[in-house]
């Protein structure tokens, strides 16, 4: 069975400040806390699947306020606010709160809405994503390491709102890169690879 990558690249478009230095990995959550101390900050996510771009999300937060997002896929596109745990997703039939969005009978709406209810915002993601990696090295200015075999799965799974139930994820294993600019992560990068169980159907993913 033919195995495909799923990869997520994140460029944050912000400011510099300067980070503590430390130790690789402890650089890494330096520099993306330090992100998210600021005001606000705005980036852009691509995502590629099998070696192929699938979709792009465009977004913008505020601390202690309102993350705005906008995905597109194809000719699709989808927006969504976010605040504090909660949100509104617009769909065919105008805004919804995620919670009713994810209990709709639309598959497409339906899945995305689960998924922003686990959402976190690139600075926490990227925080996220370096303590779940085994050990991270610097050379030629990028922080790049293998992630734990527990680490994959849980980037792996996908999360159906707060109660889980997912599909099953087995021999997942992956890697994450970190570019750091005076003292705030600027782009991250990682990688998944793994076997997925679909309607009792082992996927290679």
């Amino acid at each position: 069975m033919k195995k495909q990558i799923l990869a997520g690249a994140v460029t944050l478009l912000a400011t510099s400040l300067i980070a503590a230095e430390a130790n690789p990995k402890d650089a890494v959550k330096a520099a993306a806390k330090s992100l998210g101390d600021k005001d606000n900050y705005s980036w852009t996510t691509s995502i590629e699947w099998g070696g192929n771009a699938v979709g792009t999300v465009q977004g913008k937060t505020e601390k202690g306020g309102a993350t705005s997002i906008a995905m597109s896929r194809g000719d699709q596109s989808t927006e969504a606010v976010l605040k504090a745990g909660k949100g509104a997703i617009k769909t065919d039939e105008g805004w919804k709160s995620l919670s009713e969005a994810a209990e709709s009978q639309q598959g497409g709406g339906r899945f995305i809405a689960r998924m922003l209810q686990n959402f976190k915002a690139p600075a926490a993601e990227a925080e996220d994503i370096a303590g779940k990696v085994k050990e991270l090295k610097l050379a030629d200015g990028v922080y790049s390491g293998d992630l734990t075999d527990e680490g994959a799965k849980e980037l792996m799974s996908f999360r159906r709102g707060a109660g889980g139930g997912g599909p099953d994820v087995k021999s997942a294993k992956g890697s994450a890169k970190f570019w750091v600019k005076d003292g705030q992560i600027s782009k991250y990068e990682y990688s998944l690879e793994g076997t997925m169980t679909f309607n009792n159907e082992d996927r290679d993913v």
